[in-house]
């Protein structure tokens, strides 16, 4: 049998999906560092940027059955770290750590409430919620990973016009999530008082 150093990165996933705790290992190991990269460039600090990066790892595992990853395991790995880093920016924002320890919600509760596939539901609605033409061009970037030169000349529009759409959309997601962690936060505030 081949070492599991040597399998690509979707060949890992499909035995991680079986519950082969090997392959997450070394998929893991992988792409730590390189995730742990991508989030230190917009988190305020070190910590917040390595408890990013734990929690999608840890949500992976947990969700492993469930995941269908439609590109690469890198493509998916990223987008789950930017959707996760601006949920963190989001939540030091609002405070929200303040506010869940004020209200006492015990861990399990806050690991349910902020969980990942909550989560990816309201990004992805937050997405569809996106005109059609600015959805595409962020669609094209965070999922697909193409670069604004790319994503120009298949759409035949200028790079300057990728950027913008990508600025608004980043824009309108943090608005959109802020609002919905903020519903999130009364909810579960509600739920904590019944």
């Amino acid at each position: 049998m081949r070492a599991y150093s040597t399998f690509t990165d979707n060949e890992l996933y499909r035995l991680l999906v079986q519950d082969d705790e090997a392959a997450f290992t070394i998929l893991y190991h992988r792409y730590w560092k390189r995730m742990l990269y991508k989030a230190a460039l917009k988190l305020p600090s070190n910590a917040d940027a390595e408890e990013v990066v734990q929690d999608a790892f840890t949500d992976i595992w947990k969700s492993r059955r469930s995941i269908q990853i439609q590109n690469s395991f890198h493509t998916y790995m990223a987008a789950v770290i930017r959707y996760k880093v601006m949920a963190k920016m989001a939540s030091n924002k609002r405070g929200m750590a303040e506010a869940v320890h004020a209200l006492h919600v015990e861990d399990n509760a806050t690991e349910q409430w902020l969980s990942f596939n909550a989560l990816r539901n309201e990004i992805e609605r937050s997405v569809k919620a996106l005109p059609e033409k600015c959805q595409l061009v962020f669609r094209m970037s965070r999922e697909r990973g193409m670069s604004d030169k790319e994503i120009a000349r298949d759409l035949n529009i200028s790079p300057k016009t990728v950027e913008a759409h990508i600025s608004r959309a980043l824009k309108f997601l943090r608005v959109y999530i802020n609002k919905s962690l903020s519903i999130l936060a009364f909810a579960t505030a509600l739920i904590i008082k019944a």
